[in-house]
């Protein structure tokens, strides 16, 4: 009896020892999945890098290509070498989902923007972008979209896209139009306003009349014409003061575009979609100089 006895004791034991046992495995098991965790979640607040390149305008004949007019082909060229470096192009309302609803963006994404409008982003890069199912942010000007646009006198050099060209481009899916102001791309000669910029002299007041008149004369534009109200604003000339900016988060703005050269850092803070910094894309530089060289991308 006092054997069997003791039998049963050891067997007590035995499974004390192995419930234990397998208690400390679990343990070690859930910590180290919360250590995994943790050490997930600040990589993820890191954020995603996101090169963005400014463009203008395009055309063929050499002598009128300059600081902001490259070729349609070195355009082409810069999508082929995006394309075979795994490179996905997005637009602003993608870093909207990503920020707002945490929709993934893509594992490398890029955007390409052109500024001002030109009647040669209709007609070269356009077409290119439905070649190679890419995307770009277009932010035209309002009056020069009304007043430079004439069917009869449309031409590569001078004019500009027309509210009609615009809203195509808008519905293929490929092109999302932006804010770039209504009339306030100046260059600030002659005493004039430069860009969205205050004036000596003017009170925060004025300045926020001035801004608010002509950016909402724009939105206006852009919703009546294509049936979208721009979500961000490009600064033109990347001139900036510090007053606009809660005057445009105060109009609904969620995103602003400067002309400062760096790469962007996008997480889901709101607050990292103001002030995006982009390349000038050069002329004279080979796409694999310009994204490997200049921005600093993965080859």
């Amino acid at each position: 009896m006092k054997r069997m006895y003791g039998i049963i004791r050891l067997r007590r034991s035995l499974c004390a020892m192995a419930a234990m046992f397998l208690a400390g495995v679990i343990c070690i098991a859930i910590g180290a999945g919360q250590s995994a965790a943790q050490t997930a979640e600040p990589a993820q607040e890191e954020g995603i890098s996101l090169p963005i390149v400014m463009y203008h305008g395009l055309l063929k004949e050499e002598k009128r290509q300059g600081p902001y007019v490259i070729s349609p082909d070195l355009f082409e060229s810069d999508l082929r070498y995006l394309k075979e470096h795994g490179y996905t192009t997005v637009v602003v309302q993608d870093l909207i989902n990503y920020v707002q609803d945490g929709i993934p963006l893509p594992e490398k994404p890029v955007m390409l923007t052109f500024d001002d409008g030109y009647y040669n982003n209709y007609l070269y890069a356009y077409p290119l972008l439905q070649q190679y199912q890419c995307k770009m942010v277009l932010s035209p000007i309002g009056r020069y979209a009304e007043q430079d646009s004439h069917e009869e006198t449309l031409h590569a050099n001078y004019s500009n896209a027309s509210w009609a060209q615009l809203k195509e481009m808008m519905d293929s899916g490929l092109v999302e139009v932006q804010n770039h102001s209504y009339d306030m791309h100046r260059d600030g000669t002659a005493g004039q306003r430069k860009g969205a910029k205050r004036v000596n002299g003017e009170t925060v007041e004025q300045y926020a009349q001035a801004l608010r008149e002509d950016v909402q004369k724009m939105q206006d534009a852009v919703t009546q014409n294509i049936g979208f109200t721009p979500t961000a604003f490009t600064y033109p000339f990347g001139a900036i003061s510090e007053e606009s900016v809660p005057i445009l988060k105060e109009m609904g703005f969620q995103a602003t575009l400067t002309c400062e050269s760096r790469l962007n850092r996008i997480t889901r803070d709101p607050e990292c979609l103001y002030g995006l910094g982009r390349y000038r894309r050069p002329l004279g530089v080979s796409s694999s100089e310009f994204f490997t060289g200049t921005m600093k991308l993965e080859g």
